[in-house]
């Protein structure tokens, strides 16, 4: 990641996730870790994620894919890769 684009969905990913865990500070997110690991982040949360991303970046995620959401990198580079 690098471009302008890679930062604008990053922003965005980062609103979306304290968006839907309002305790989460995002300085303190390790883009790397799996959001559950670090914080109280359930199903439930990866499913309001899912759809949020989906909806803010209008892209469809199939449910075989929130996996690909778990990390905040993960997340930003799953939204890069569908964006094209």
């Amino acid at each position: 990641m690098g471009t302008v684009k890679d930062t604008e969905i990053r922003t965005r990913v980062l609103e979306i996730i304290t968006s839907i865990a309002p305790d989460v500070d995002p300085a303190t997110i390790d883009p790397e870790l799996d959001l559950r690991d670090q914080f109280d982040f359930d199903s439930m949360d990866r499913l309001h994620l899912a759809a949020a991303i989906s909806e803010a970046f209008r892209i469809a995620i199939p449910e075989q894919d929130y996996p690909q959401l778990s990390a905040l990198q993960k997340a930003c580079e799953y939204v890069a890769k569908k964006l094209g």
